[in-house]
Protein backbone atom coordinates (compact mmCIF):
# COMPACT_ATOMS: atom_id res chain seq x y z
CA UNK A 1 0.00 0.00 0.00
CA UNK A 2 0.44 3.45 -0.95
CA UNK A 3 2.49 5.33 2.47
CA UNK A 4 0.14 8.73 3.02
CA UNK A 5 1.20 11.88 4.51
CA UNK A 6 -0.68 14.86 4.99
CA UNK A 7 0.67 18.14 5.44
CA UNK A 8 -0.27 21.95 5.04
CA UNK A 9 -0.11 23.47 1.35
CA UNK A 10 3.25 24.17 0.27
CA UNK A 11 4.94 23.96 -3.22
CA UNK A 12 6.79 20.63 -3.36
CA UNK A 13 10.53 20.50 -4.42
CA UNK A 14 10.85 17.78 -6.99
CA UNK A 15 8.36 14.58 -7.69
CA UNK A 16 5.08 15.17 -9.76
CA UNK A 17 2.25 17.52 -8.53
CA UNK A 18 -1.50 17.00 -9.06
CA UNK A 19 -4.05 19.63 -8.68
CA UNK A 20 -7.82 19.07 -8.56
CA UNK A 21 -9.21 22.08 -9.70
CA UNK A 22 -12.84 22.48 -10.10
CA UNK A 23 -14.94 23.63 -13.86
CA UNK A 24 -14.05 27.28 -14.15
CA UNK A 25 -12.05 27.81 -11.29
CA UNK A 26 -8.89 30.24 -11.11
CA UNK A 27 -5.05 30.02 -10.24
CA UNK A 28 -5.05 30.14 -6.80
CA UNK A 29 -3.23 28.71 -3.40
CA UNK A 30 -1.10 25.64 -4.33
CA UNK A 31 -1.74 25.86 -8.00
CA UNK A 32 -1.01 29.66 -8.61
CA UNK A 33 2.37 29.22 -6.45
CA UNK A 34 3.25 26.19 -9.23
CA UNK A 35 2.59 28.43 -11.91
CA UNK A 36 4.92 31.39 -10.41
CA UNK A 37 7.67 28.77 -9.75
CA UNK A 38 7.38 27.59 -13.24
CA UNK A 39 7.33 30.73 -15.06
CA UNK A 40 3.84 30.31 -16.32
CA UNK A 41 4.40 27.53 -17.72
CA UNK A 42 1.91 25.77 -16.16
CA UNK A 43 -0.64 28.28 -16.88
CA UNK A 44 -0.39 28.06 -20.60
CA UNK A 45 0.27 24.66 -20.90
CA UNK A 46 -3.44 23.87 -19.22
CA UNK A 47 -4.61 26.70 -21.67
CA UNK A 48 -3.18 25.32 -24.89
CA UNK A 49 -5.19 22.02 -23.61
CA UNK A 50 -7.74 24.00 -23.57
CA UNK A 51 -8.44 22.48 -19.45
CA UNK A 52 -11.36 23.99 -17.91
CA UNK A 53 -12.13 21.84 -15.14
CA UNK A 54 -14.45 19.97 -16.89
CA UNK A 55 -15.18 16.30 -14.62
CA UNK A 56 -12.74 13.49 -16.13
CA UNK A 57 -10.69 15.94 -18.25
CA UNK A 58 -6.95 15.83 -17.73
CA UNK A 59 -3.72 17.64 -18.62
CA UNK A 60 -0.57 17.04 -17.74
CA UNK A 61 2.67 18.88 -18.48
CA UNK A 62 6.05 17.17 -18.38
CA UNK A 63 8.87 18.93 -16.81
CA UNK A 64 7.33 22.16 -16.61
CA UNK A 65 9.90 23.66 -14.24
CA UNK A 66 10.88 24.16 -10.40
CA UNK A 67 11.93 21.02 -9.39
CA UNK A 68 8.71 19.56 -10.86
CA UNK A 69 8.55 16.03 -13.21
CA UNK A 70 5.69 16.91 -13.98
CA UNK A 71 1.92 18.59 -13.17
CA UNK A 72 -1.31 16.46 -13.40
CA UNK A 73 -4.19 18.74 -13.88
CA UNK A 74 -7.57 16.56 -12.90
CA UNK A 75 -11.73 17.89 -13.54
CA UNK A 76 -13.68 17.58 -10.92
CA UNK A 77 -17.02 19.36 -12.52
CA UNK A 78 -18.39 21.74 -10.34
CA UNK A 79 -17.09 21.45 -7.07
CA UNK A 80 -20.30 22.80 -5.45
CA UNK A 81 -21.66 18.92 -6.67
CA UNK A 82 -18.56 17.25 -6.13
CA UNK A 83 -18.72 13.98 -3.86
CA UNK A 84 -16.79 12.01 -1.95
CA UNK A 85 -16.20 9.49 -4.86
CA UNK A 86 -15.33 12.65 -7.15
CA UNK A 87 -12.34 12.91 -5.38
CA UNK A 88 -11.66 9.52 -4.80
CA UNK A 89 -11.83 9.12 -8.62
CA UNK A 90 -9.80 12.09 -9.54
CA UNK A 91 -6.86 10.50 -6.29
CA UNK A 92 -6.64 7.51 -8.74
CA UNK A 93 -6.71 9.28 -12.09
CA UNK A 94 -3.33 11.37 -10.45
CA UNK A 95 -1.91 8.10 -9.52
CA UNK A 96 -2.21 6.16 -12.63
CA UNK A 97 -0.35 9.42 -14.71
CA UNK A 98 2.55 9.41 -11.79
CA UNK A 99 3.66 5.96 -11.64
CA UNK A 100 7.16 6.59 -12.88
CA UNK A 101 7.57 9.14 -10.19
CA UNK A 102 8.05 7.80 -6.60
CA UNK A 103 6.72 10.73 -4.65
CA UNK A 104 2.81 12.22 -5.50
CA UNK A 105 1.68 16.03 -3.99
CA UNK A 106 -1.51 16.35 -4.42
CA UNK A 107 -3.58 19.87 -3.44
CA UNK A 108 -7.80 18.31 -3.86
CA UNK A 109 -9.25 21.47 -2.47
CA UNK A 110 -12.26 20.37 -0.83
CA UNK A 111 -13.18 20.02 2.86
CA UNK A 112 -10.17 17.83 5.07
CA UNK A 113 -12.44 14.71 4.52
CA UNK A 114 -12.50 14.92 0.80
CA UNK A 115 -8.86 15.24 0.55
CA UNK A 116 -8.05 12.28 2.53
CA UNK A 117 -10.74 10.74 -0.28
CA UNK A 118 -8.55 11.79 -2.46
CA UNK A 119 -6.03 9.85 -0.89
CA UNK A 120 -7.78 6.91 -0.70
CA UNK A 121 -8.30 6.58 -4.78
CA UNK A 122 -4.84 7.08 -4.99
CA UNK A 123 -4.28 4.10 -2.88
CA UNK A 124 -7.12 1.91 -4.30
CA UNK A 125 -5.87 3.01 -8.11
CA UNK A 126 -1.84 1.65 -7.13
CA UNK A 127 -2.78 -1.18 -6.68
CA UNK A 128 -0.67 -4.10 -7.77
CA UNK A 129 -0.75 -7.93 -7.90
CA UNK A 130 2.61 -9.20 -8.68
CA UNK A 131 3.23 -11.91 -6.65
CA UNK A 132 4.39 -13.98 -9.59
CA UNK A 133 6.30 -11.73 -11.70
CA UNK A 134 9.93 -12.80 -11.27
CA UNK A 135 11.95 -11.27 -14.33
CA UNK A 136 10.44 -7.66 -14.97
CA UNK A 137 12.83 -5.24 -15.93
CA UNK A 138 12.88 -2.53 -12.88
CA UNK A 139 12.34 -0.07 -15.32
CA UNK A 140 8.79 -1.21 -16.21
CA UNK A 141 7.79 -1.43 -12.44
CA UNK A 142 5.51 1.22 -10.74
CA UNK A 143 7.77 3.13 -8.82
CA UNK A 144 5.24 5.61 -7.05
CA UNK A 145 5.72 4.92 -3.33
CA UNK A 146 4.24 8.17 -1.85
CA UNK A 147 1.24 10.14 -1.52
CA UNK A 148 1.43 13.58 0.10
CA UNK A 149 -2.22 15.71 0.26
CA UNK A 150 -1.30 18.93 1.17
CA UNK A 151 -4.64 20.61 2.57
CA UNK A 152 -5.61 23.72 4.52
CA UNK A 153 -7.34 21.12 6.88
CA UNK A 154 -4.59 18.89 7.27
CA UNK A 155 -5.46 17.68 10.85
CA UNK A 156 -9.08 17.18 9.67
CA UNK A 157 -7.77 15.06 6.81
CA UNK A 158 -5.41 13.01 9.05
CA UNK A 159 -8.33 12.26 11.22
CA UNK A 160 -10.45 11.16 8.52
CA UNK A 161 -7.37 8.87 6.79
CA UNK A 162 -7.42 5.85 9.56
CA UNK A 163 -11.15 4.63 8.76
CA UNK A 164 -10.26 5.35 5.36
CA UNK A 165 -7.02 3.43 5.26
CA UNK A 166 -8.79 -0.04 7.02
CA UNK A 167 -11.57 0.18 4.09
CA UNK A 168 -7.85 0.01 1.21
CA UNK A 169 -6.37 -2.57 3.60
CA UNK A 170 -10.13 -4.99 2.79
CA UNK A 171 -10.07 -4.25 -0.31
CA UNK A 172 -6.76 -5.50 -0.79
CA UNK A 173 -7.90 -8.47 1.15
CA UNK A 174 -10.13 -8.79 -1.46
CA UNK A 175 -7.85 -7.95 -4.65
CA UNK A 176 -5.48 -10.87 -3.04
CA UNK A 177 -7.89 -13.65 -2.91
CA UNK A 178 -9.59 -13.39 -6.27
CA UNK A 179 -6.33 -12.43 -8.30
CA UNK A 180 -5.07 -15.80 -6.56
CA UNK A 181 -4.69 -18.58 -9.28
CA UNK A 182 -6.59 -21.78 -7.80
CA UNK A 183 -3.67 -24.12 -7.85
CA UNK A 184 -2.72 -22.17 -4.59
CA UNK A 185 -6.16 -20.79 -3.40
CA UNK A 186 -7.50 -23.93 -2.65
CA UNK A 187 -10.75 -24.46 -0.40
CA UNK A 188 -8.11 -25.27 2.56
CA UNK A 189 -5.46 -22.63 1.79
CA UNK A 190 -8.53 -19.70 1.58
CA UNK A 191 -9.67 -21.07 4.88
CA UNK A 192 -6.15 -21.14 6.36
CA UNK A 193 -5.72 -17.53 5.46
CA UNK A 194 -8.68 -16.37 7.05
CA UNK A 195 -7.64 -18.07 10.46
CA UNK A 196 -4.92 -15.04 9.53
CA UNK A 197 -7.49 -12.59 9.71
CA UNK A 198 -7.77 -13.29 13.39
CA UNK A 199 -4.91 -10.80 13.77
CA UNK A 200 -7.42 -7.79 12.79
CA UNK A 201 -9.83 -9.20 15.97
CA UNK A 202 -11.95 -11.19 14.10
CA UNK A 203 -12.93 -14.44 15.63
CA UNK A 204 -12.41 -17.41 12.98
CA UNK A 205 -14.22 -20.87 13.13
CA UNK A 206 -13.88 -23.09 9.88
CA UNK A 207 -15.77 -26.39 9.84
CA UNK A 208 -14.08 -28.91 7.91
CA UNK A 209 -15.89 -31.84 5.55
CA UNK A 210 -16.24 -34.32 9.08
CA UNK A 211 -18.64 -31.31 10.40
CA UNK A 212 -20.27 -30.42 7.65
CA UNK A 213 -21.11 -33.81 7.09
CA UNK A 214 -22.49 -34.04 10.40
CA UNK A 215 -24.07 -30.87 10.25
CA UNK A 216 -26.26 -32.03 7.28
CA UNK A 217 -24.36 -29.48 4.35
CA UNK A 218 -25.56 -31.65 1.69
CA UNK A 219 -25.89 -29.05 -1.11
CA UNK A 220 -22.43 -27.53 -0.78
CA UNK A 221 -21.16 -31.12 0.00
CA UNK A 222 -22.81 -32.73 -3.00
CA UNK A 223 -20.53 -29.86 -4.77
CA UNK A 224 -17.46 -30.28 -3.47
CA UNK A 225 -17.50 -34.30 -3.84
CA UNK A 226 -15.67 -34.33 -6.95
CA UNK A 227 -12.45 -32.51 -5.89
CA UNK A 228 -9.63 -33.85 -4.22
CA UNK A 229 -9.59 -30.74 -2.51
CA UNK A 230 -12.19 -30.40 -0.21
CA UNK A 231 -14.43 -28.63 1.46
CA UNK A 232 -14.45 -25.65 3.62
CA UNK A 233 -17.04 -23.38 6.04
CA UNK A 234 -15.71 -20.72 7.34
CA UNK A 235 -17.64 -18.43 10.08
CA UNK A 236 -16.06 -14.70 10.65
CA UNK A 237 -17.25 -12.44 13.78
CA UNK A 238 -16.89 -9.16 14.31
CA UNK A 239 -17.77 -7.89 17.80
CA UNK A 240 -17.93 -4.09 17.54
CA UNK A 241 -20.27 -3.14 20.14
CA UNK A 242 -18.35 -3.83 23.26
CA UNK A 243 -20.24 -2.56 26.60
CA UNK A 244 -23.10 -1.59 24.53
CA UNK A 245 -25.75 -4.82 25.48
CA UNK A 246 -26.84 -7.18 23.16
CA UNK A 247 -27.40 -7.01 19.33
CA UNK A 248 -28.40 -9.09 16.78
CA UNK A 249 -25.72 -9.07 13.96
CA UNK A 250 -25.71 -8.31 10.33
CA UNK A 251 -24.78 -10.76 8.12
CA UNK A 252 -22.75 -11.54 5.07
CA UNK A 253 -22.69 -14.65 3.04
CA UNK A 254 -20.06 -15.18 0.19
CA UNK A 255 -20.33 -18.24 -2.79
CA UNK A 256 -16.39 -18.91 -2.77
CA UNK A 257 -16.27 -21.47 -5.79
CA UNK A 258 -12.28 -21.48 -5.84
CA UNK A 259 -12.38 -22.92 -9.36
CA UNK A 260 -15.87 -23.98 -11.43
CA UNK A 261 -15.24 -26.14 -14.08
CA UNK A 262 -18.79 -26.95 -14.30
CA UNK A 263 -18.49 -30.43 -12.81
CA UNK A 264 -20.15 -32.99 -15.37
CA UNK A 265 -22.42 -30.24 -17.09
CA UNK A 266 -18.48 -28.78 -18.14
CA UNK A 267 -17.93 -25.68 -19.41
CA UNK A 268 -16.27 -24.58 -22.82
CA UNK A 269 -12.61 -24.56 -22.63
CA UNK A 270 -12.56 -20.66 -23.79
CA UNK A 271 -12.53 -18.09 -20.95
CA UNK A 272 -12.69 -21.13 -18.51
CA UNK A 273 -9.33 -19.67 -16.65
CA UNK A 274 -11.49 -17.08 -15.53
CA UNK A 275 -13.37 -19.28 -13.33
CA UNK A 276 -10.68 -18.65 -10.57
CA UNK A 277 -13.14 -15.52 -9.39
CA UNK A 278 -15.79 -17.66 -9.08
CA UNK A 279 -15.05 -17.27 -5.32
CA UNK A 280 -15.11 -13.38 -5.55
CA UNK A 281 -18.71 -13.23 -3.10
CA UNK A 282 -16.55 -15.34 -0.48
CA UNK A 283 -13.94 -12.59 -1.08
CA UNK A 284 -15.53 -9.91 -0.67
CA UNK A 285 -16.92 -11.13 2.59
CA UNK A 286 -13.34 -11.68 3.26
CA UNK A 287 -12.27 -8.42 2.67
CA UNK A 288 -15.46 -6.35 4.17
CA UNK A 289 -14.94 -8.24 7.80
CA UNK A 290 -11.23 -7.12 7.54
CA UNK A 291 -12.29 -3.36 6.92
CA UNK A 292 -15.00 -3.47 9.42
CA UNK A 293 -12.65 -4.80 12.04
CA UNK A 294 -9.73 -2.44 10.84
CA UNK A 295 -11.90 0.45 11.67
CA UNK A 296 -13.30 -0.69 14.45
CA UNK A 297 -17.23 -0.35 13.51
CA UNK A 298 -19.37 -0.32 16.36
CA UNK A 299 -21.61 -3.15 15.07
CA UNK A 300 -21.83 -7.10 15.72
CA UNK A 301 -21.31 -8.46 11.99
CA UNK A 302 -20.51 -12.07 11.21
CA UNK A 303 -19.05 -13.73 7.92
CA UNK A 304 -20.11 -16.59 6.57
CA UNK A 305 -17.56 -18.48 3.51
CA UNK A 306 -18.60 -21.68 1.97
CA UNK A 307 -15.68 -22.77 0.21
CA UNK A 308 -15.91 -25.31 -2.52
CA UNK A 309 -14.07 -26.45 -5.91
CA UNK A 310 -16.49 -27.64 -8.42
CA UNK A 311 -14.56 -30.32 -10.27
CA UNK A 312 -15.63 -33.34 -12.73
CA UNK A 313 -14.32 -36.88 -11.57
CA UNK A 314 -15.43 -40.62 -11.06
CA UNK A 315 -16.75 -39.05 -7.95
CA UNK A 316 -18.65 -35.79 -8.60
CA UNK A 317 -22.13 -35.39 -8.83
CA UNK A 318 -24.38 -36.46 -11.57
CA UNK A 319 -27.05 -34.20 -13.28
CA UNK A 320 -29.99 -35.79 -11.59
CA UNK A 321 -28.64 -36.49 -8.43
CA UNK A 322 -30.75 -35.73 -5.37
CA UNK A 323 -29.25 -33.51 -2.69
CA UNK A 324 -30.80 -32.92 1.35
CA UNK A 325 -29.86 -29.71 2.10
CA UNK A 326 -29.05 -28.43 5.66
CA UNK A 327 -32.78 -26.67 6.01
CA UNK A 328 -33.89 -30.33 5.21
CA UNK A 329 -35.37 -29.28 1.85
CA UNK A 330 -34.48 -31.53 -1.42
CA UNK A 331 -32.89 -30.45 -4.81
CA UNK A 332 -32.80 -32.23 -7.74
CA UNK A 333 -29.33 -31.07 -9.56
CA UNK A 334 -30.43 -30.87 -13.39
CA UNK A 335 -27.15 -28.95 -14.11
CA UNK A 336 -24.06 -29.09 -11.80
CA UNK A 337 -22.63 -26.00 -13.28
CA UNK A 338 -25.24 -23.98 -11.12
CA UNK A 339 -23.80 -24.83 -8.12
CA UNK A 340 -22.91 -21.91 -6.38
CA UNK A 341 -27.06 -21.24 -5.29
CA UNK A 342 -26.42 -25.02 -3.78
CA UNK A 343 -23.42 -23.51 -1.55
CA UNK A 344 -25.58 -20.78 -0.60
CA UNK A 345 -28.53 -22.70 0.32
CA UNK A 346 -26.77 -24.29 2.90
CA UNK A 347 -24.76 -21.52 4.23
CA UNK A 348 -28.11 -18.67 4.09
CA UNK A 349 -29.92 -21.51 6.26
CA UNK A 350 -27.12 -21.66 8.79
CA UNK A 351 -26.18 -18.35 9.30
CA UNK A 352 -30.32 -17.21 9.70
CA UNK A 353 -31.15 -20.53 12.22
CA UNK A 354 -27.78 -19.70 14.15
CA UNK A 355 -27.22 -16.06 14.42
CA UNK A 356 -30.91 -14.73 13.71
CA UNK A 357 -29.44 -11.75 12.28
CA UNK A 358 -30.83 -8.72 11.42
CA UNK A 359 -30.55 -8.81 8.01
CA UNK A 360 -28.27 -11.57 5.26
CA UNK A 361 -26.40 -9.86 2.19
CA UNK A 362 -25.35 -12.38 0.07
CA UNK A 363 -22.82 -12.32 -2.96
CA UNK A 364 -22.14 -14.15 -5.61
CA UNK A 365 -20.65 -14.43 -9.14
CA UNK A 366 -23.84 -16.60 -9.84
CA UNK A 367 -25.22 -16.37 -13.49
CA UNK A 368 -23.79 -15.37 -16.73
CA UNK A 369 -27.73 -13.95 -17.24
CA UNK A 370 -27.03 -10.61 -15.30
CA UNK A 371 -24.22 -9.67 -17.18
CA UNK A 372 -26.45 -10.19 -20.18
CA UNK A 373 -29.08 -7.76 -18.65
CA UNK A 374 -26.58 -5.24 -16.91
CA UNK A 375 -23.31 -6.20 -18.41
CA UNK A 376 -20.72 -4.59 -16.10
CA UNK A 377 -21.91 -1.36 -14.83
CA UNK A 378 -24.64 -2.52 -12.07
CA UNK A 379 -24.46 -5.37 -9.72
CA UNK A 380 -27.94 -7.23 -9.92
CA UNK A 381 -29.88 -6.86 -6.63
CA UNK A 382 -32.48 -9.33 -5.67
CA UNK A 383 -34.70 -8.52 -2.28
CA UNK A 384 -37.00 -9.63 -0.34
CA UNK A 385 -37.14 -6.07 1.98
CA UNK A 386 -37.85 -2.67 0.38
CA UNK A 387 -35.84 -0.72 3.01
CA UNK A 388 -32.50 -2.66 2.71
CA UNK A 389 -32.91 -2.51 -1.17
CA UNK A 390 -32.76 1.04 -0.90
CA UNK A 391 -30.26 1.31 1.28
CA UNK A 392 -27.62 -0.65 -0.66
CA UNK A 393 -28.29 1.52 -3.99
CA UNK A 394 -27.76 4.78 -2.28
CA UNK A 395 -24.65 3.17 -0.65
CA UNK A 396 -24.07 2.22 -4.80
CA UNK A 397 -25.02 5.67 -5.39
CA UNK A 398 -22.13 6.97 -3.01
CA UNK A 399 -19.39 4.92 -3.59
CA UNK A 400 -19.40 3.68 -6.84
CA UNK A 401 -20.02 -0.34 -6.22
CA UNK A 402 -23.58 0.36 -8.04
CA UNK A 403 -26.56 -1.52 -7.89
CA UNK A 404 -30.02 -2.40 -9.48
CA UNK A 405 -32.54 -4.04 -8.24
CA UNK A 406 -34.66 -6.94 -10.71
CA UNK A 407 -37.83 -8.58 -9.50
CA UNK A 408 -38.81 -11.38 -7.71
CA UNK A 409 -42.08 -13.38 -8.17
CA UNK A 410 -44.14 -16.49 -7.67
CA UNK A 411 -44.17 -16.31 -11.57
CA UNK A 412 -40.67 -16.96 -11.82
CA UNK A 413 -40.76 -19.41 -8.82
CA UNK A 414 -43.28 -21.57 -10.24
CA UNK A 415 -40.10 -22.75 -12.94
CA UNK A 416 -38.38 -24.68 -10.22
CA UNK A 417 -40.79 -26.79 -9.54
CA UNK A 418 -39.31 -30.43 -9.74
CA UNK A 419 -40.83 -33.48 -10.09
CA UNK A 420 -39.16 -35.96 -7.79
CA UNK A 421 -37.98 -33.28 -5.36
CA UNK A 422 -38.57 -30.25 -3.88
CA UNK A 423 -37.16 -28.20 -6.28
CA UNK A 424 -34.73 -28.18 -9.06
CA UNK A 425 -31.69 -26.16 -9.24
CA UNK A 426 -32.32 -24.59 -12.56
CA UNK A 427 -35.43 -22.81 -14.05
CA UNK A 428 -34.72 -22.70 -17.49
CA UNK A 429 -32.48 -20.02 -19.91
CA UNK A 430 -35.38 -17.33 -19.63
CA UNK A 431 -35.14 -15.17 -16.48
CA UNK A 432 -32.13 -16.94 -15.64
CA UNK A 433 -30.93 -14.42 -12.87
CA UNK A 434 -34.11 -14.20 -11.40
CA UNK A 435 -34.90 -18.03 -10.76
CA UNK A 436 -30.95 -18.15 -9.20
CA UNK A 437 -32.31 -15.79 -6.90
CA UNK A 438 -35.87 -17.10 -6.14
CA UNK A 439 -33.31 -20.23 -5.40
CA UNK A 440 -32.40 -18.51 -2.48
CA UNK A 441 -34.96 -16.92 -0.99
CA UNK A 442 -36.33 -20.40 -0.25
CA UNK A 443 -33.02 -20.54 2.20
CA UNK A 444 -33.43 -17.21 4.23
CA UNK A 445 -37.01 -18.06 5.99
CA UNK A 446 -38.03 -14.73 6.06
CA UNK A 447 -35.08 -13.10 7.36
CA UNK A 448 -34.70 -9.75 5.65
CA UNK A 449 -32.34 -10.47 2.48
CA UNK A 450 -30.30 -9.54 -0.28
CA UNK A 451 -28.58 -11.60 -2.77
CA UNK A 452 -26.10 -9.34 -5.01
CA UNK A 453 -25.16 -11.13 -8.32
CA UNK A 454 -21.76 -9.56 -9.16
CA UNK A 455 -20.64 -11.87 -12.13
CA UNK A 456 -20.21 -8.41 -13.92
CA UNK A 457 -18.58 -6.95 -11.75
CA UNK A 458 -15.93 -8.98 -9.67
CA UNK A 459 -13.89 -8.46 -12.26
CA UNK A 460 -12.65 -5.50 -14.39
CA UNK A 461 -10.88 -6.14 -17.97
CA UNK A 462 -9.76 -2.36 -18.37
CA UNK A 463 -8.50 0.18 -16.11
CA UNK A 464 -10.48 2.39 -14.05
CA UNK A 465 -9.91 5.54 -11.99
CA UNK A 466 -9.38 3.61 -8.70
CA UNK A 467 -9.46 -0.24 -10.15
CA UNK A 468 -6.23 -1.32 -11.88
CA UNK A 469 -7.16 -4.08 -14.44
CA UNK A 470 -8.40 -7.49 -12.42
CA UNK A 471 -9.65 -7.65 -9.36
CA UNK A 472 -12.06 -5.44 -8.47
CA UNK A 473 -13.52 -6.10 -5.29
CA UNK A 474 -16.77 -4.70 -5.62
CA UNK A 475 -18.73 -5.06 -2.73
CA UNK A 476 -16.25 -4.47 0.17
CA UNK A 477 -16.82 -0.17 0.08
CA UNK A 478 -20.49 -0.49 -0.81
CA UNK A 479 -21.21 -3.07 2.13
CA UNK A 480 -18.97 -0.78 4.18
CA UNK A 481 -21.22 2.31 3.97
CA UNK A 482 -24.02 0.36 3.96
CA UNK A 483 -23.74 -0.69 7.96
CA UNK A 484 -22.08 2.83 8.17
CA UNK A 485 -24.70 4.76 7.41
CA UNK A 486 -27.59 2.38 9.18
CA UNK A 487 -26.10 0.30 11.55
CA UNK A 488 -23.23 1.29 13.75
CA UNK A 489 -24.43 1.88 17.27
Amino acid sequence: MLDVAFARPSLPGSGALALLIGEDETASGLWAKADAATDGAIGRALAAAKFTGRKDQTATVLAPGGGLSRVIAVGLGKRADARTRTYEEAGGTAAAAATGDEVLTIAPGGSGPEAAHAALGAVLRAYRFDRYRTKEKPEDKPKLAKVVINHEEQAAAKAAWPALEAIAEGVFVTRDLVSEPANVLTPAEFAKRCEGFSKYGLDVEILGPKEMRKLGFGALLGVAQGSVNEGRFVVMQWHGRKGKGKSKPVAFVGKGVTFDTGGISIKPAGGMEEMKWDMAGAGTVAGLMVALAGRKAKVDAVGILGLVENMPSGTAQRPGDVVTTYSGQTVEVLNTDAEGRLVLADALWYCQEKFEPRFMVNLATLTGAIVVALGHEHAGLFSNDDELSQRLFAAGTETGEKVWRMPLADAYDKLLRSDIADMKNIGGRPGGAVTAAQFLQRFVNGTPWAHLDIAGTAWNSKDGPTIPKGASAFGVRLLDRLVADHFEA
